[in-house]
């Protein structure tokens, strides 16, 4: 949730501004493409239209606007970079590592103009699961140049290429289900919220994909750690599993006893008025 929270506040802004510079320059029209790509109809397709509309939109940039969209920005891209060092236990780099951020967020509107220029194709089924499919080589390329990146090449992307093919299968499922999901969830949002709606549905959609992307980061760390295991010719005690579970037990059981003690205590030290 922190992770979409995050993108939230960096993605719309960007969104919003990259759609009038594109219009600006060109014919490109950010909200039918979204409204095309993920189906939307209705209530839900006129709160996008009207939140990336070129017509509506007058762009005034100032310095102080640019500061706060780089700031924001910045820390989503702190947000991801602190998974990665969580999830390879590395030494927390804060802002030293801005310059690699500046960079990736450069390399993630050249993977979405590729994004949305492989789901120009035709909106009918058979069509969409062949831009799901040629997306998503692209979309583990992205992710394994995410995990260098953020990680300040640290981590090799030799060892990131499990978590980057278990991402892009879990984002290409992700994105076969929301063309069924989000047409009723930008409805429902924009018909009690109005324009605002489209924006809390945002926040559904990217939660979602952020969950993919946690996921798919820890199971292709526990793939590499596996794979190394196993080129190294160790082998996993036949007991492992039964030992992990039995550890996840007794700490769950341990958090239980002492919750139930705090709230003994706290009973006990305030008494119910009679």
């Amino acid at each position: 949730m922190a992770l979409a929270s995050s993108a939230l506040t960096a993605l719309v802004p960007l969104a919003i501004l990259g759609a009038a510079v594109l219009t600006s320059v060109g014919s490109y029209d950010v909200a039918r493409q979204l409204i095309t790509r993920y189906g939307l109809t209705g209530e839900g397709a006129a709160a996008v239209d009207a939140l990336f509309a070129p017509e509506q939109q007058q762009v005034n940039v100032s310095v102080l606007g640019v500061l706060f969209l780089a700031v924001s920005a910045l820390s989503f891209t702190r947000a991801l970079q602190r998974l990665f060092e969580q999830t390879w236990e590395l030494r927390p780099l804060s802002v030293r590592n801005t310059r690699n951020g500046l960079g990736w967020l450069l390399s993630g509107a050249f993977y979405m103009a590729i994004s949305a220029l492989i789901h120009t194709l035709p909106s009918d089924g058979r069509a969409q699961l062949i831009s799901v499919a040629a997306e998503m080589p692209v979309t583990a390329a992205f992710l394994v140049w995410t995990g260098v990146m953020l990680s300040a090449r640290r981590v090799a992307w030799r060892d990131l290429i499990p978590f980057g093919i278990t991402g892009a299968v879990a984002i290409a499922a992700y994105s076969v289900g929301a063309t069924l999901y989000l047409p009723h969830l930008f409805n429902a949002s924009a018909q009690r919220y109005g324009v605002v709606g489209a924006v809390f549905a945002m926040i559904s959609a990217l939660f979602a994909v952020m969950l993919c992307i946690v996921g798919a980061s820890v199971m292709g760390r526990e793939i590499r750690d596996e794979l190394t295991r196993i080129s190294r010719g160790e082998r996993t005690p036949d007991d492992e599993v039964r030992r992990q579970w039995n550890e996840v037990v007794s700490q769950t059981r341990s958090r239980w006893h002492s919750v139930r003690r705090q709230v003994s205590r706290h009973r006990s030290d305030n008494p119910p008025d009679h």
